[in-house]
């Protein structure tokens, strides 16, 4: 096997030999592999490199003293040939008088030599052997070099046969669990080298070998081609290309590569983990609400964010509804996530207007760390009022989609984000009435860098004004069309909300009743015998009856004792639970306290507290309280 009959078309081979001036003298294929003729000066360009040009004044005649750059040769140890000056090795041999073949057996690279479209094994380096054993040359890639085919080689060598031009493939594993970087370099037979190699295994004392090289060539020329010694092609067709295939291993690169990737993973799934521990593991369900909410961390190569939800019941039939997104990513953010969490929920429990929430917020987030800030909306719904009142710190607009079709944006008012201090919040409402859904969403949602953000509102407006079905049905189809995948570059929280329009028998389970209390003392009476009545038209329980009635009457008690007109007392009924309340015109909040056997009042709430599950008392908006009280309705088995 003649190797220097094979030439690799190497981009910048020929630039290289014309700027040392000896591209007419040298033919590509004995600049690449060849040896020169005698006299002709030599390149320095090692097999299959590509190496950057020095200019024509950096061959091996240049410097000041006539020596060359020693180091100019990257397979070159700074050692010189003491006789006439050439690169040498480290065990001193000159390097230009190695073949082509020497230089690529020292190789460390795996290095395989194919030819023609069946890719005939011509040649395999030591390295080569060594890793994936001996391979008979003349045999077929696909037969006897099945490592080709684990790296999936083969169809990327019939493309580099047939473009000519190199590709590489990076960090592919192989079954003995090494990983190779490998480039495929298509190579071609030239009659020239065939020649030259000739020259040089003939050329012997007492022996006119350029007779005999001459009488080769007139040969081959009245054969009207030359010699193909496999036999696979003639005449410069695919018999006379090939591919020569370099293999670096980068095993340890690949390995330093997944460790780091295991790493990332590591740390991405204790985010993640401490992001999803943070928020409801299960959400709270309203009597009044269908709720569902959807939370999906970004992709592999995002950090986790800080986006939240929440859902909180505040006694009487009210309800909390929150979203939040911490700016910022990782476990910080996640951590700030948690403690502005828990704080919306301790304050949710003071029963504040929405502004006043966000209020405390705004102090407590720029205590917790400075350097970052939270947006946050924070709504509540009360089935009295079919409404949302909210308020919004930075975050985006709650959407309310109606029964046929038409979405409307919660717009003003909206403050700065929390942690930026010195803005006084204030709260807007925006209509729920039955059959209607809200969404509360983070921006991860709809924003995207290509695009304005309120472009991606406007999409989810046209997703949600067709959006039917359960609000899990209706988070998962906004997910999808707004385009969100598991690879998103961003979190995303969605929060929907439907207040049900309930008709039929599931309307018999909820039911409102009222009364004005005008007039004095007299006013108790009248309010114990409308709960009566209220209650027994609703089919109540006698036990249970009963103890409402009494909760009623302790409540309007208190209100004629401590509070002002306008008075009211309102039942309601659900599927779930009795509900008490009373309103009155003062402000101040009645408290639970241990009487005195002597004392003559001061016991009538904690007489609510201990017949009823739940009590509590709020101010109003508009002025005045409320005091309720709740009662658990048994569950059908």
């Amino acid at each position: 096997m003649n190797f220097t009959r094979w030439s690799a078309r190497l981009p910048g081979t020929q630039r290289r030999a014309a700027a040392r001036g000896d591209r007419s003298s040298v033919p590509p294929a004995r600049a690449e592999y060849g040896r020169p003729e005698p006299g002709s000066r030599r390149p320095d360009t090692d097999v299959g490199a590509d190496t950057p040009d020095s200019g024509p004044d950096s061959g091996p005649d240049s410097g000041p003293d006539g020596g060359g750059d020693a180091t100019r040769d990257g397979a070159n140890d700074g050692t010189r040939d003491g006789a006439n000056g050439r690169p040498a090795g480290a065990d001193g041999t000159v390097l230009e008088d190695l073949s082509a073949r020497d230089l690529l057996g020292r190789l460390p690279a795996l290095v395989a030599l194919v030819h023609g479209p069946e890719h005939r094994i011509e040649y395999v380096n030591d390295a080569y052997v060594a890793a994936f054993g001996p391979r008979p040359v003349g045999a077929t890639a696909a037969e006897a070099m099945p490592e080709l085919s684990e790296l999936s080689l083969l169809p990327l060598m019939d493309q580099v046969l047939r473009s000519g031009t190199p590709r590489t493939v990076k960090s592919r594993k192989v079954r003995n669990g090494n990983s190779y970087t490998v480039t495929c370099i298509p190579v071609h037979r030239d009659a020239d080298a065939d020649a030259a190699t000739a020259d040089d295994a003939n050329r012997a004392p007492g022996r006119n070998w350029k007779k005999e090289r001459d009488r080769g060539r007139d040969g081959e020329k009245a054969g009207g081609g030359h010699r193909n010694r496999r036999g696979s092609g003639s005449g410069g067709g695919d018999g006379e290309r090939g591919v020569l295939v370099y293999a670096a291993d980068v095993t340890d690169h690949a390995e330093a590569a997944e460790r780091l990737r295991a790493s990332e993973r590591r740390h991405r799934e204790t985010a993640v983990t401490l992001q999803r521990s943070l928020l409801p593991q299960e959400l709270e369900q309203p009597d009044d609400l269908r709720i569902a909410a959807t939370y999906q961390p970004g992709g592999t190569d995002a950090a986790v964010g800080g986006d939240w939800y929440d859902v909180i019941t505040l006694g009487a039939g009210r309800t909390a509804l929150v979203i939040g997104d911490v700016m910022g990513r990782g476990v910080r953010a996640a951590a700030v996530m948690g403690q502005l969490r828990t704080a919306v929920r301790a304050y949710a429990r003071l029963d504040l207007p929405p502004h006043e929430v966000l209020q405390l917020l705004d102090g407590l987030a720029a205590e917790i760390d400075a350097s970052q800030i939270a947006t946050c909306a924070y709504a509540v719904h009360d089935p009295n009022e079919g409404r949302l009142v909210y308020a919004s710190a930075g975050h985006l607009p709650i959407l309310v989609s109606h029964e046929d079709g038409t979405v409307h944006r919660a717009e003003d008012p909206t403050g700065p984000p929390l942690g930026t201090g010195g803005w006084i919040h204030t709260s807007g409402t925006i209509e729920l009435p039955p059959g209607s859904t809200a969404v509360f969403y983070t921006d991860g949602l709809v924003e995207r860098r290509s695009e304005d953000i309120d472009e991606g509102v406007a999409a989810l407006e046209r997703a949600l004004s067709g959006a039917k079905g359960s609000p899990q049905v209706v988070c998962d189809r906004l997910i999808r069309s707004l385009g969100v995948t598991a690879e998103h570059d961003d979190d995303v929280a969605v929060l929907v909300v439907q207040h049900p329009a309930r008709t039929g028998a599931d309307a018999e389970l909820f039911h409102n009743a009222s009364l004005d209390l005008l007039g004095g003392i007299e006013a108790a009476p009248r309010a114990r015998a409308f709960a009566t009545g209220v209650l027994t038209s609703w089919r109540f329980p006698a036990e249970l009856r009963d103890l409402g009635v009494l909760a009623a009457g302790e409540l309007v008690a208190n209100s004629l004792k401590h509070g002002t007109p306008p008075m009211r007392l309102g039942l309601r009924r659900t599927d779930r639970r009795l509900i008490i309340e009373v309103t009155d015109g003062d402000d101040h909040l009645p408290r639970r306290r241990r009487a005195d056997p002597a004392d003559e009042s001061g016991r009538g709430i904690s007489i609510v507290a201990t017949i009823a599950t739940s009590w509590g008392c709020r101010r109003r908006p508009e002025g005045g309280k409320a005091v309720w009280c709740e009662f658990a309705l048994p569950q059908e088995r």
